[in-house]
């Protein structure tokens, strides 16, 4: 069997019906992680299981609980969760692993499994390895005997027990009375508990992307797509937007003008505020490659550090776990709060950014914009196969560039670890130079692609 022949940087991940994310492969994983999660003690064994708003959702989703119920597993679903739910209520029910079917901010026409240990943290390597060497060989040893199957049954009030939580990690002396807030879910997984916690709270809501039918979810909505938020937020004049995405593990927000801002913005506004009062752990902050160089030079202006990790908010949080620190973060919206989650979750960053407004007593246009972000460029190019990165022509213009940059700004190039794209990323202050490194790497990526 090929290295990593399923998994990629965040679970299993493709088209919905085609290979892998297919019926049989999710019977496979249910069998193969049940196997790899039961301990040879006689007690019952729990996976719980959670799913955004996908229609292949209602096909991957019994599948897995075949698998895992064949093995002996008893299961437990959550129905409609985001990622960060499906990881706390892993935790709290003291569950042997954790399941969540969602391919986050892709279209409907894809899925993904992401699966979680008993400690709601996602899968290290070796364990994603381990159920990879199941899943092709040995399936039909150690199947339970038709008086141990798994027992299957639903949690009706897990929805409301994530509200609870993530109300739990707003500041208690505060309330959210006064704000307007646009909330857009994506017609995903938190069409219903973002609303309600911050409508709990005591904001006035206005809801966007809460009406799933199985194929608009992240279409023309969420965080990929904030335009439609923001402009929500200036039609009926709120303080706040905030967008999450199809599995509400990441988001973007907007100021009450509808002007935009990122992840690294989110990390900065709130890294500062913690800092001034000494609740930031580490001394600093963890993200990706990818983040803006404007938020390295902002913590470094405060000192403060921002150590770097590979793409993905697993990385992120493997780092923050051995180096102490409490708050990372992807560029592209996740923000993991480690104080109250193992995993990035968009509504509860999106209450600590409202913590900030409600304590500095501003519009939210003079707190969102923390740094002026240094000029980036991303490019994606997409390829049929092959592998375009190890092309003498491509290293030879990569050096090329690194030679015209000379130290003043970055360039990365990395193949997508969950969509078959070569991501070219360069920054840097002159702004000329950064767009004519990107394009012209972009078109020497697609010469070797093609």
């Amino acid at each position: 069997m090929s290295k990593r022949a399923y998994f990629g940087t965040d679970g299993i991940r493709g088209e919905a019906n085609r290979h892998p994310m297919t019926a049989e492969v999710a019977l496979r994983v249910g069998m193969a992680a049940g196997k790899v999660f039961m301990s040879r003690d006689e007690r019952r064994h729990l996976v719980v299981i959670g799913k955004d708003t996908r229609l292949s959702g209602y096909m991957i989703e019994p599948a897995l609980v075949a698998g895992f119920a064949s093995v002996g597993m008893d299961v437990r679903l959550l129905g409609p969760m985001p990622t960060p739910g499906v990881a706390m209520m892993t935790r709290s029910m003291r569950a042997d692993l954790g399941v969540m079917i969602s391919a986050s901010h892709n279209a409907f026409s894809d899925n993904g499994i992401k699966l979680f240990g008993p400690d709601g943290f996602k899968l290290s390597d070796e364990r994603e390895l381990e159920i990879e060497a199941l899943m092709d060989e040995g399936l039909q040893e150690r199947l339970a005997a038709p008086e141990a199957l798994g027992r299957v049954s639903r949690i009706d009030d897990s929805q409301a027990r994530y509200v609870e939580i993530a109300k739990a990690t707003f500041p208690r002396r505060l309330g959210l009375n006064g704000l307007r807030i646009v909330i857009d879910c994506a017609n995903g997984a938190a069409y219903k508990v973002a609303p309600t916690a911050l409508y709990e709270l005591g904001a006035e809501v206005i809801k966007l992307g809460v009406e799933p039918n199985g194929f608009n979810i992240n279409s023309e909505c969420g965080s990929t797509h904030p335009e439609a938020m923001a402009k929500m937020v200036k039609e009926y004049r709120a303080d706040i937007g905030i967008a999450l995405d199809g599995d509400a593990d990441r988001l973007v927000i907007c100021d009450e003008t509808g002007r935009v801002v990122d992840g690294d913005q989110i990390m900065a506004l709130i890294a500062d505020h913690w800092a001034k009062r000494g609740r930031l752990a580490g001394g600093g902050v963890v993200a990706t490659v990818m983040s803006n160089l404007g938020l390295e030079r902002f913590l470094a202006a405060r000192q403060l550090k921002l150590e770097r990790t590979p793409v993905g908010d697993r990385s992120v949080m493997m780092r923050m776990r051995e180096g102490g620190y409490n708050l990372g973060g992807e560029q592209s919206g996740h923000v993991i709060l480690s104080d109250f989650s193992t995993t990035g979750d968009g509504l509860l960053a999106a209450l600590q950014v409202l913590a900030v407004l409600k304590e500095a007593d501003k519009p939210m246009s003079a707190l969102a914009r923390q740094f002026e972000p240094v000029p980036q460029l991303l490019e994606n190019v997409r390829f049929g196969g092959g592998r375009p990165l190890e092309s003498e022509k491509v290293k030879g213009a990569i050096a090329q560039a690194e030679e015209r940059l000379n130290g003043g700004g970055r360039l990365l190039v990395r193949a997508s670890g969950t969509e078959p794209l070569i991501r070219i990323m360069a920054e840097g202050d002159d702004e000329k130079l950064i767009f004519e490194i990107v394009h012209e790497l972009a078109g020497v990526v697609r010469q070797a692609a093609a």
